[in-house]
């Protein structure tokens, strides 16, 4: 269920041969993601259980979620650009249908980042949900 901007990360992914690569791939997504206006990045848009400092700003146009995110981070950075290609622009029912942990099973992240990481990753995929939900 998985967007296109997703397949093409998955892609991508399958001709990369070593997990520093793919690491390398995650972090130039982070960087070439615009960054959050600071007047954004404030407690209401702030995720908790990440070790990093992460805000996430949800944007509803024509019944679609969309959003906006930014990281203190390079990695993280990037574990959001991600998100964005699996999550941006759905149908609000969609994003909660997503099932963010096969999806990204795909790409062998779980085995590859620290747990804090993982543990940030997962507040992430909440955070989003929960944003899905209260503006359907």
């Amino acid at each position: 269920m998985a967007q296109q901007a997703f397949e093409d990360v998955v892609e991508d992914f399958e001709f990369l041969e070593d997990w520093e690569d793919r690491y390398r791939m995650v972090i130039e997504m982070g960087k070439e993601m615009p960054a959050l206006d600071d007047a954004l990045k404030v407690p209401a848009t702030k995720v908790d259980g990440c070790a990093s400092q992460v805000w996430l700003h949800p944007r509803i146009e024509d019944g679609r979620f969309h959003f906006r995110g930014d990281s203190d981070a390079m990695i993280v950075r990037g574990l959001i650009a991600l998100l964005l290609r699996l999550y941006d622009g759905l149908e609000l029912p969609a994003v909660r249908e997503v099932d963010a942990k096969a999806e990204l099973s795909r790409l062998g992240l779980e085995e590859n980042l620290s747990s804090q990481r993982s543990n940030g990753l997962r507040a992430m995929i909440e955070r989003i949900r929960a944003l899905a939900a209260e503006t359907a």
